[in-house]
């Protein structure tokens, strides 16, 4: 539906909003929608143009699946930033497919691929723009891709379960292991494993659907 606010937002993620004419600021606005997603509901999957996603309220996961159906997530989208691997038609080199879910109760703002690539031929630096953040998104999924291939299974973990504790600001994580295996894209014998192995250390205290990091130290440390 359409979204009158939306302006705004892009008025706070797009530098170039200001530059841009009254007449490109309408094509924009009318190319947008606001749209409500409940928590774990799928927003993008990898088949079609889904445009680019702005979220207002709450956090998306971005992750990619693998032959055997196992997810790996590549990186979160935060209220306030933007997803650009949902509009895959309008970059060209994107020859793979990203799903996109609602992490959360989450509220966005989505741009058809149709008004950015006609307001973009007439402003060159939204191309730009949009280069760059398709940049620091590969970033992140290079990092991922790091961990996957030369980190040890402790040390992804730890880092996975820092993150979440960072994210969540409390050291008590709600996810089960068959969650964590999800994110991770591992298998849930291998995450209960070592969550095993961490709890023996006294690293974690493990609870029916979640744990607690009970010494960030040491969790810390296997990072290194």
């Amino acid at each position: 539906m359409p979204c009158e606010k939306c302006h705004l937002l892009f008025e706070k993620s797009m530098p170039f909003w200001k530059n841009l004419s009254e007449a490109d600021k309408i094509d924009l606005m009318n190319g947008a929608g606001c749209a409500e997603f409940k928590k774990g509901s799928n927003i993008h999957n990898g088949t079609v143009c889904t445009g680019i996603i702005f979220v207002k309220t709450g956090c998306l996961r971005v992750y990619i699946l693998s032959e055997e159906g196992k997810e790996i997530t590549l990186y979160r989208v935060y209220a306030g930033d933007m997803c650009v691997l949902s509009a895959s038609c309008i970059l060209d080199s994107i020859n793979f497919d990203v799903y996109v879910d609602a992490e959360e109760d989450s509220r966005c703002c989505i741009l058809s691929p149709g008004s950015f690539m006609r307001v973009s031929e007439r402003n060159p630096e939204m191309k730009v723009f949009l280069l760059e953040k398709t940049v620091s998104r590969f970033s992140d999924v290079m990092w991922v891709m790091q961990q996957i291939l030369f980190m040890s299974f402790d040390k992804r973990l730890a880092i996975f379960l820092i993150s979440e504790a960072e994210k969540g600001k409390s050291p008590e994580i709600k996810l089960t292991h068959e969650q964590i295996a999800k994110y991770m894209g591992s298998a849930r014998e291998v995450v209960s494993r070592m969550l095993k192995y961490f709890s023996s250390e006294g690293y974690v205290e493990l609870s029916r659907g979640g744990l607690t990091i009970t010494d960030f130290e040491a969790i810390k440390r296997l990072t290194l």
